[in-house]
């Protein structure tokens, strides 16, 4: 039997003091990612550092036009919010709609950010609005956060604090999702803001991504047709059992079209 150790530390200041002692230990947040990849056999960690006892990373205020929302905040939480409801609603959605009750009310936004799961909802949610990621050292923009399969610009001993979310003019999600796991065989953010459309995908590739061809349509007129005729390439995508690489790259305009239309 693997032996694990376990700390809790009570501010991000410890926090980093035990990555710092600690080397091989992971950050736990919500544990809806490392702790199935635990029992699957997909991953032998040392120890656990567990930031539910952090009460700096936790909570939801609004910040000039937008909302910033602490990275130990529950997804239900940020479904359940009044300030995001009425500041940024698109996001509400989309937490809305993050796999089920149980997943909602353990798993956190600064967890799903961190993990960068290929499939996840918030990174295309990030890039979708041009949000900014916080941590305890700097300020990072969503469009240099996702870097890789499972991979973001985070170092060593860096910490998400809390994201910030502008306000945007419209923005909808939608997502082709995998029935048993609800992840996102594809999920399509758009939103349009003061600099121009925004198009990111999530579930179609490494890590989400924008899509320039679908937000040049979209700059010139925006409107659900402008989607019409737009051809994503399908080389780099996934496929799995799920849908070849070709069929995720057919669903990007369709779904861009569809968030369009919801957006308004």
């Amino acid at each position: 039997m693997h032996h694990t150790h376990y700390h809790r530390p009570a501010s991000v200041a410890d926090a980093v003091k035990l990555l710092d002692q600690h080397g091989d230990d992971r950050l736990i947040a919500g544990g809806q990612s490392m702790l199935p990849a635990m029992r699957l056999g997909l991953a032998s960690i040392e120890g656990f550092i567990d930031l539910g006892g952090v009460a700096e990373l936790k909570g939801i205020r609004v910040e000039g036009n937008g909302v910033r929302i602490g990275a130990m905040t529950t997804h239900a939480e940020v479904a359940a919010s009044k300030d995001v409801q009425s500041r940024a609603p698109a996001i509400a959605c989309l937490a809305a709609g993050i796999g089920d009750r149980q997943v909602r009310n353990r798993g956190t936004l600064g967890g799903s950010l961190a993990n960068s799961d290929p499939a996840a909802c918030y990174p295309a949610a990030v890039l979708g609005t041009g949000a900014t990621i916080h941590t305890n050292t700097r300020s990072i923009a969503a469009d240099d956060f996702l870097k890789g399969l499972f991979e973001t610009a985070l170092k060593t001993g860096e910490i998400i604090t809390a994201v910030t979310f502008p306000q945007v003019e419209k923005a909808a999600y939608m997502k082709f999702k995998q029935p048993a796991s609800r992840f996102s065989l594809v999920g399509v953010f758009v939103a349009k803001t003061a600099q121009g459309a925004r198009v990111a995908v999530t579930g179609a590739g490494a890590h989400a991504f924008r899509v320039k061809a679908l937000e040049d349509r979209l700059n010139a007129k925006w409107a659900p047709e402008s989607c019409d005729g737009v051809t994503v390439p399908s080389a780099n995508l996934n496929s799995d059992l799920h849908g070849s690489a070709e069929y995720r790259a057919h669903l990007i305009p369709v779904l861009t079209r569809r968030a369009v239309a919801a957006a308004g």
